[in-house]
């Protein structure tokens, strides 16, 4: 058990939580002009960098700095609270995950930014969302920061259409500004505090990918309540990653080389917690940027994950991987139906963005066997140490 694991929820505490309901959400009258907007400035990143480079990727999180296979275990004896949806019951799921940053364009990993975790649970059985393709997978869709960027699609919007203009373009100057921003923002938190701006033009810390934990930032329906979730490193190879510098200045994959080295000697288990919303007024469905207080809600562990050492990037293989991989938050059961304004948005970007890559790419972009996840076998054992 690592040192952060937190007690279960008892069985009473239900009485005191946020039940979901369709109304928790407030639909403005112009989302799905809105919705469109963003669709289309995410997919002129991704046609800028297909222009340039013949290859079409992701709009957002381009780079991929490895793909494992994992084991996903649902923990039994969860209280009836937290025995929802694909946690209602004990279970293994084979799962994929792909560690990535967020630019939509490929860049020297010397320009530091946030860090991306997606996880896909394959073969999950349950009522679904509509996803536009078919798909009996779970995705959960994390960065390495517990709040969103802007706190409305109106803003994100417009923070998309800067972030086009400057996409495969003057990659030597981005590195020359990440240099900078890395020493303010390391000299803000030596005071105690924290730039989500300044990570996300560059000036994100370059520690180790591994050692980071992950949050869904935003909420999700979890059966007959809402939450949000996050994953944390939890056996002692992943923990002592934890603030862990690497050299990236001089590695244009040094996080992808981290990734790697680590993956070629180690195991890895990983805690995934949920975060229940025990009243909206305090814990905003809408706010993007809202940071729920944990000394109300704290977040409880309801499942594992856990990788055996194993190649995290062997070209072409992974590389092809890669590509017909798509991660939405969408993509799932819909007792984990996505909430909130900028989760309304994500759906038509991501189906989107999607298809692009289906239509241009040698591999569309499709549904993983259970074969790319590698063996059944538990690995939970192994690697808890």
């Amino acid at each position: 058990m690592s040192p952060n694991h937190m007690p279960p929820i008892s069985a009473s505490a239900h009485d005191i939580l946020q039940s979901y309901s369709d109304e928790l959400e407030m639909i403005e009258p112009d989302e799905s002009e809105t919705a469109q907007a963003i669709a289309d400035a995410m997919l002129s990143i991704s046609r800028k960098t297909y222009k340039h480079s013949g290859h079409a990727t992701r709009s957002v999180h381009a780079k991929s700095h490895g793909i494992v296979r994992a084991e996903f275990e649902v923990l039994g004896d969860l209280s009836p609270a937290l025995a929802q949806g694909l946690f209602a019951k004990a279970g293994r799921y084979q799962s994929i995950i792909r560690f990535s940053t967020i630019p939509g364009d490929i860049l020297h990993d010397s320009v530091s930014t946030p860090r991306g975790m997606a996880i896909k649970v394959l073969d999950v059985e349950g009522e679904r969302l509509d996803n536009g393709r078919p798909s009996t997978s779970q995705d959960f869709v994390l960065v390495n920061g517990k709040q969103f960027s802007t706190s409305n699609p109106k803003a994100f919007l417009r923070s998309l259409k800067m972030i086009a203009l400057t996409t495969d373009r003057v990659e030597a100057l981005k590195i020359a500004a990440s240099k900078i921003f890395r020493r303010i923002e390391t000299a803000i938190e030596a005071g105690g505090g924290e730039s989500g701006l300044l990570k996300s033009l560059g000036g994100h810390p370059p520690t180790h990918i591994l050692g980071e934990s992950y949050f869904s930032q935003l909420p999700l329906r979890y059966g007959d309540y809402v939450a949000k979730f996050s994953v944390v490193p939890a056996s002692e190879a992943l923990t002592a990653l934890v603030g862990r510098q690497v050299d990236i200045d001089d590695d244009y994959d040094g996080l992808r080389h981290a990734v790697s080295d680590f993956f070629a000697q180690n195991d890895a288990v990983w805690e995934v917690r949920v975060q229940l919303c025990s009243d909206v007024g305090e814990m905003p469905i809408e706010d993007a940027t809202a940071v729920w207080d944990e000394s109300i809600s704290p977040f409880v562990t309801v499942a594992r994950i856990a990788a055996q050492a194993q190649p995290s990037w062997q070209a072409p293989e992974t590389q092809a991987l890669n590509d017909s991989l798509g991660f939405s938050p969408w993509d799932g059961l819909a007792a984990h139906r996505p909430l909130g304004s900028i989760m309304r948005m994500r759906q038509l970007a991501y189906q989107k963005t999607q298809a692009f890559r289906s239509e241009r790419n040698p591999l569309p972009v499709e549904e993983p066997s259970i074969d790319d996840a590698g063996p059944a076998d538990s690995v939970v054992g192994n690697a808890w140490r």
